[in-house]
């Protein structure tokens, strides 16, 4: 191991540390011993309750209205000025969504007999402002992993929140099956499902539509480049991981929050609450519809096939057989739009095989597919940095 690779690793491990000591810190004002609620489920109620979740929606949001809104989209590309832009109306987001997720949940635990030993306007915006500083220190903290250590630091935190919660399900499974209320066989299948449902999130994530590029030659002052063959890249899920695990449960709830503000608790409300609960049918349909359209949406924001016919025409690249400029564009269009089929096909299933288990075979809800991909995908990231800080510093073998 390279003294760069465990400077990282070092580091990494330290502020994940920071991550889980914060989330056992409970907010101020939880009386632990009266209510209904067990101590560890109050412990839970912690300042970082909230997590990345806000950011993240907060983040996709931003990039899918650049997608229609072209000042928007243009002002990201108009170098690190408008990158920084970009970064402040996130923020700005962000503290909006935080700070009505943070206050319906204050309000929702006040109403606990019992559990709030005093309740009111104060304990409201002190549970308020807690929740929503613990979601920005979770940002700066994400930014500093991601900056100093290994891998995406947004999704190192969130692969942490899943993976701990990992033995407390595989407990339950049993004590389910010790009990009766599973067969053993249903776990069985349902490993085996497992397995082949990573298995299949490994493949597609590896998987790339490689599009053949020749480079004519040129000089570059006085050096002259030959022309040379290359490879344009394109994943098979561009969209990446984010959108099913964060922007499809806002698109469900947020509306519904919004409308229980305004109207109150109504009979409507509570049927429609119950209605898109997970493994409802309603769930699922808007679900599957949601993530697959997103994925082209967000997909369109990612890989702008204008764009990169553009860059290819200021470097000398052409696709063999396309010629330059619009026609390259309308051929990379097609190429991205029939792999951004598959894309979103495979996350429309990632989502929704695990929901079905819990619908139609009777199992209890673990964790659903957005948290596999959060899961496979954070390791494969760590696997490539890893491999090229290997790579690239003195003593490249690491063990």
């Amino acid at each position: 191991m390279t003294s760069e690779l465990a400077r990282r690793v070092a580091f990494t491990l330290g502020a994940l540390l920071i991550y889980r000591f914060g989330s056992h810190i409970p907010l101020a004002g939880i009386s632990i011993p009266a209510g209904p609620l067990s101590s560890s489920q109050i412990g839970r109620i912690s300042i970082f309750s909230l997590s990345l979740i806000p950011y993240l929606s907060a983040a996709i949001v931003i990039q899918l209205v650049s997608v229609v809104w072209g000042r928007l989209s243009s002002l990201e590309r108009s170098g690190e000025a408008g990158r920084r832009r970009i970064a402040r109306f996130t923020l700005i987001l962000t503290l909006l969504l935080a700070a009505f997720q943070a206050f319906g949940i204050a309000s929702a635990i006040q109403n606990i007999p019992g559990l709030v030993a005093e309740p009111g306007g104060w304990f409201l915006l002190s549970t308020t402002a807690s929740m929503v500083g613990g979601v920005f220190f979770l940002v700066w903290l994400s930014e500093q992993i991601t900056r100093h250590g290994l891998g995406n630091g947004l999704a190192l935190i969130l692969f942490v929140g899943i993976v701990v919660s990992l033995p407390g399900e595989v407990v339950t499974a049993l004590e389910l099956l010790r009990q009766g209320a599973v067969s053993g066989n249903l776990l069985q299948f349902t490993a085996l499902l497992w397995v082949a449902l990573v298995a299949v999130i490994v493949l597609i994530e590896r998987a790339r539509r490689n599009v053949p590029v020749q480079y004519a030659a040129r000089r570059v002052g006085q050096r002259l480049l030959p022309s040379r063959s290359s490879m344009l890249p394109i994943k098979l899920n561009s969209a990446g991981f984010m959108i099913p695990a964060t922007v499809t449960p806002w698109i469900f709830y947020l509306p519904l929050a919004l409308a229980t503000f305004v109207f109150g608790q109504t009979p409507w409300l509570a049927a429609a609450y119950e209605h898109i609960q997970f493994a409802r049918p309603a769930h699922m349909i808007l679900g599957a519809i949601a993530v697959f359209m997103l994925v082209f949406i967000y997909t369109a924001y990612v890989l702008d096939p204008e764009h990169a016919a553009e860059a290819l025409r200021e470097r000398d690249g052409a696709i063999p057989g396309v010629a330059p400029g619009e026609p390259t564009a309308d051929y990379l269009d097609r190429v991205v739009s029939l792999t951004t089929v598959v894309g979103a096909v495979y996350l429309v299933a990632v989502s929704l095989i695990p929901e079905a288990l819990v619908a139609y075979g009777g199992l209890p809800h673990f964790f659903g597919g957005g948290s596999a991909l959060i899961v496979v995908c954070t390791i494969l990231d760590i696997e490539t940095q890893v491999r090229g800080i290997s790579l690239t510093k003195p003593g490249g073998e690491y063990s």
